[in-house]
């Protein structure tokens, strides 16, 4: 029986003992959260009222195309492309999965081959020494230099009989399960990011759009008051207070402005580019602003316990609190005894070509055992920490389900009755545009003054202003309850990640 037939004899021994052995430490079972059977009903403040939310199976997948707009769908195409933070949770998932892959190999037996070549002359004596044998070759009195060959391998394999390394290979999974899960929750916020972003700029588009044109049109009654005023028809107060009003609406172009490039500004960051690159993109061609995207309603929310399947920030917590879990053996484990199995071959000789056929061959194998005895409560003290640690992260993961139940519950109340305001300030403007006109009939007809004239218009305008925050406020609060049910982004974004 050659050397290699015996170490293949003595592994089998091993296996059979590594199998038989068990691994320390607790066995991770997944928490149970305690959820509601249903989302809190929101009922409609009346009959005319519209529903908003509907209890059937939410649908997730892309949401945001459902605002039908071409633009913000490609831009999000662009953000899941070259956002940074997207980038890094992407990498993070690789070097989660290198881990993975180092903490696997632990459980195999490690092979290395060495070589060596020594020449020494006559009259010497030399030892010469390899990674796997010693050789002592006496020389003297020999004729000339002499060549001397080594050649050979050493194995050596850690018997996880404690389950510290299959421990350690438990803890890396979850990691890497924990990574791609940080994953898909920077893509949720992400793409959350870039849709408000997007609806927020085209609310700033409307309303500057409307401030212009309002300005437009007071300006207008300001110049025929003047004229009036010249030629005796009104007072000077008339042409004065006319005046104001234009050029107190004029004045909010610039913050709405400021507020609109901003916005812009941000959501080109997000898309992984420099501030400037979206504005030409956004900018809405004369006489034709875009509208505010809107959701389709009602809005289907699903049952509690889905939403928590559906949540990346809840599965990562989870896939954490098992990882710590894991931990907990592994550290327990380095409380055991360790055993390790080493073997070597070696062979060596003059010529190159004896290392193969005439050559003198030593082998050796036999296990090792690493006993610790004392070390002033250090051991047992990474229990100890690791342990708490784990407390920690199951804390962190009951935390991590009431956040997620909160954001579905105020994401739900914020858009049924954001719907319901807006229907009401709907009513409001369509009030105050007929107002309005009645106020300009009666005023050309001298039936009434100027400044039912100025509070019609005044009333208009900040009615039309809010409805369109309204309607900004009811689309934000769609993709905030989008967010809180875990929808996201289904496909792929670097094909080394998959």
């Amino acid at each position: 029986m050659n050397a290699f037939q015996r170490l293949i004899m003595h592994s089998g021994v091993i296996t059979s003992t590594l199998l038989a052995g068990c691994a320390v430490g607790p066995d991770y079972r997944a928490p149970q959260a305690v959820t509601p059977a249903q989302w809190r009903t929101i009922h409609a403040a009346s009959a005319s009222t519209p529903t908003t939310l509907v209890d059937g199976h939410a649908d997730l997948q892309q949401w945001w195309t459902r605002l039908n707009d071409p633009l913000l769908d490609a831009l999000v195409n662009e953000a899941v492309a070259g956002n940074l933070d997207v980038a890094t949770a992407a990498a993070r998932v690789r070097e989660a999965r290198g881990v993975l892959r180092e903490a696997g190999g632990a459980l195999y037996p490690s092979l290395n081959a060495t070589g060596g070549f020594t020449r020494f002359g006559a009259g010497s004596s030399a030892v010469t020494t390899g990674s796997t044998a010693s050789t002592t070759t006496s020389t003297l009195g020999s004729s000339g230099p002499t060549n001397l060959f080594q050649a050979g391998f050493d194995a050596s394999w850690e018997i996880d009989i404690f389950g510290a390394n299959r421990r350690a290979l438990e803890a890396a999974r979850d990691s890497y399960d924990a990574a791609q899960w940080d994953r898909r929750t920077a893509l949720l916020t992400l793409i959350g990011d870039v849709t408000t972003r997007y609806v927020q700029a085209r609310g700033y588009q409307a309303r500057l759009a409307l401030a212009r044109e309002t300005a437009a049109s007071q300006q207008e009654t300001a110049r025929l008051t003047r004229v009036r005023y010249q030629a005796g028809a009104t007072s000077g107060l008339d042409a004065a207070n006319a005046s104001g009003e234009a050029q107190s609406t004029l004045a909010t172009i610039p913050a709405l402005e400021a507020s609109y490039a901003q916005t812009v500004h941000s959501l080109a960051v997000l898309t992984g580019r420099t501030p400037d690159a979206l504005i030409e993109r956004m900018d809405a061609p004369a006489n034709a602003t875009p509208p505010v995207p809107a959701p389709a309603l009602p809005v289907p929310r699903g049952v509690p316990a889905d939403t928590l399947l559906a949540r990346p920030d809840v599965r990562a917590a989870e896939r954490r609190y098992a990882q710590y879990t894991a931990r907990v053996g592994q550290a327990e484990a380095a409380r055991y005894p360790r055993v390790t199995l080493t073997g070597t071959l070696s062979t060596s000789g003059t010529q190159l070509g004896d290392l193969a056929r005439h050559s003198s061959i030593g082998w050796s194998i036999g296990p090792s055992v690493t006993i610790p005895l004392f070390d002033a409560g250090r051991l047992k003290a990474a229990v100890d920490i690791a342990d708490a640690q784990r407390e920690q992260y199951l804390i962190a993961y009951r935390s991590a389900v009431l956040t997620a139940l909160t954001d579905v519950e105020n994401a739900s109340v914020s858009l049924a009755r954001e719907a319901e305001r807006t229907q009401s300030l709907q009513l409001s403007a369509d009030a105050y545009g007929e107002a309005a006109k009645l106020a300009h009939a009666r005023y050309e007809s001298g039936s009434t003054g100027f400044l039912d004239v100025l509070t019609a218009d005044r009333s208009l305008y900040s009615a039309q202003d809010t409805l369109i925050q309204s309607r900004v406020s009811v689309t934000t609060d769609y993709i905030a309850l989008n967010k809180a049910l875990g929808g996201g982004w289904d496909g792929d974004t670097d094909a080394s990640v998959r």
